[in-house]
């Protein structure tokens, strides 16, 4: 089962128990192949092949696998991602890995993550 939400309408509790109905979720079991263009926070539980495009936050579950090209402004891995991240911020969780070429202008690796590839430093002229 896939969730996609990009209403602008909030909770209307306060509780952080809530999901945030700006964030677009891809469940455990679904397996989506394309090119998706966001501009909310997307989060990775299921596959995913191909391109995603977010101006805001990715999260790749720790049940997440995603093949192909992920653009964001940060970057959350607990899963696996085979590819290339181009991103502000990549945060490598412990057991999230990464297979392939990472620009980025603030790159993390916690503990027990794995990262196998090449690193690459966003400069301001490679800012877009």
């Amino acid at each position: 089962m896939a969730i996609f939400s990009n209403s602008d309408v909030k909770p209307e509790s306060s509780n952080s128990t809530n999901t945030d109905a700006s964030t677009t979720i891809i469940t455990v079991g679904a397996f989506i192949k394309g090119e998706i263009d966001l501009e909310c926070d997307l989060y990775v539980d299921g596959e995913f092949e191909g391109v995603i495009n977010s101006k805001k936050n990715v999260n790749i579950g720790k049940n997440g696998h995603v093949k192909g090209n992920v653009i964001a402004k940060y970057i959350i891995i607990q899963g696996k991602i085979d590819g290339t991240i181009d991103a502000d911020k990549v945060h490598i969780k412990a057991g999230g890995h990464v297979v392939g070429t990472i620009t980025s202008s603030e790159f993390i690796i916690e503990s027990k993550g794995i990262f196998e590839g090449d690193s690459k430093i966003k400069t301001s002229s490679s800012v877009k």
